[in-house]
């Protein structure tokens, strides 16, 4: 698929997804939803990619929905009902949400600007995330009288505990960089001159492990959230006996009797 609204770059068994669209902060047009999740279900059924980076161009992260777009798809939809209107919503934003939290490769969000309404919950749909001074994020849609419609419900308790996550969402006030860092939000905080630099020593770091542990690993983090203890460890165990018979595992034992630094192949 050829992209117009978003560039997709592979290097390094590192897949860098950037939102495209830096004269609007990147905010997500009704064009950018397919290609977004094209984009998301190659890098997802790449064997050679082991980390994706997503981040935006210029000096913005997302500025969420595009407003113009959104405007002329709510009066599409109300025209065709309230069914189709609930089907048009789950078949943007929520989609695109669901497919970065099924992905089994891990995610890092380079947030180098604003990450507003739905691309707030495109940056806490990702694993990771790494930001500067110019990291905000706010997800005000109790300002404009809605409740959050792309995730942010779930994702905020997950990201920084229950109480934060309310405040933020209660009064759809911004998140400032520090504060962020302070939350969890924020895995590093580094100056923006920094930010590709030290995003890509995380995502490099993370690629040149084991692509089978990390995948299983993601899987037991994501769902022992939904599960009992001894469901969880049950879960885990067989996890483990998946890994054992593995090629990576015998590559880890037999690099740590020789000094060496392990190179997995995901076999």
């Amino acid at each position: 698929m050829d992209y117009e609204t978003i560039i997709l770059e592979k290097k390094d068994n590192i897949a860098t997804l950037t939102l495209n669209r830096p004269e609007r902060l990147n905010a997500i047009s009704e064009e950018m939803f397919p290609e977004l999740l094209s984009a998301i279900a190659d890098v997802d059924n790449d064997d050679e990619t082991r980390v994706l980076v997503l981040t935006g161009a210029g000096r913005g992260f997302c500025s969420g929905r595009d407003a113009g777009g959104r405007a002329q798809g709510e009066r599409e939809r109300s025209l065709r009902g309230p069914e189709e209107g609930r089907q048009g919503i789950l078949k943007g934003p929520t989609w695109i949400m669901a497919g970065l939290q099924k992905m089994e490769t891990p995610t890092i969000a380079m947030v180098n600007g604003i990450a507003a309404g739905v691309g707030c919950d495109l940056a806490f749909s990702c694993d990771m995330r790494v930001g500067s001074e110019n990291t905000r994020f706010v997800n005000a849609y109790v300002r404009m009288g809605m409740s959050p419609g792309a995730g942010g419900c779930w994702l905020y308790p997950r990201v920084m505990g229950l109480g934060k996550a309310l405040q933020y969402l209660f009064t759809g006030d911004f998140i400032e960089a520090k504060e962020a860092e302070k939350l969890g939000v924020l895995n590093e905080l580094v100056p923006a001159e920094k930010l590709e630099e030290a995003t890509m020593a995380l995502a490099g770091k993370i690629a040149k492990g084991p692509p089978i542990a990390m995948k299983l690993t993601k899987l037991l983090t994501y769902t022992g959230l939904e599960m009992d203890f001894e469901a969880a460890l049950r879960y885990a165990a067989a996890c483990e006996v998946i890994t054992l018979g593995s090629e990576d595992v015998r590559e880890g034992a037999k690099a740590f009797g020789e000094r060496r630094p392990p190179k997995f192949q995901g076999k």
